[in-house]
């Protein structure tokens, strides 16, 4: 029998690198960004490379109690946000996400 799929808010985001600069994005994503959005109450289940296209990929969940847009609002305006250092941020030529909706559980899901 299949998983339930998770509650909750789950988005998938796909990145375009600067060509060259696909590893430098991922440490600094990894040093800045995952512990950051890992305090402010998210989960990322799932994040890696894709070196073939210079692109990044990851799921990010929330499951409340503040809307989604509010709690990004929050993080994006908060001073750790804006103090990260290198900012992987520079280095996305072309960012893409969407909301989805899983079809089975996520790992780490705590609904």
């Amino acid at each position: 029998k299949p998983s339930p799929p998770q509650a909750g808010v789950v988005q998938l985001r796909l990145y375009t690198i600067d060509k060259g600069r696909l590893d430098d994005f991922a440490a600094a994503w990894h040093a800045g960004v995952y512990p950051l959005r890992s305090r402010e109450g998210y989960r990322i289940p799932f994040a890696a490379k894709i070196p073939s296209t210079n692109q990044f990929i990851w799921l990010l969940t929330y499951d409340g109690p503040e809307p989604w847009e509010k709690k990004e609002a929050a993080y994006y305006g908060s001073a750790a946000r804006a103090g990260l250092s290198p900012d992987p941020a520079l280095w996305i030529a072309r960012p893409e996400q969407w909301m989805v909706t899983p079809v089975v559980a996520l790992p780490g899901a705590t609904r």
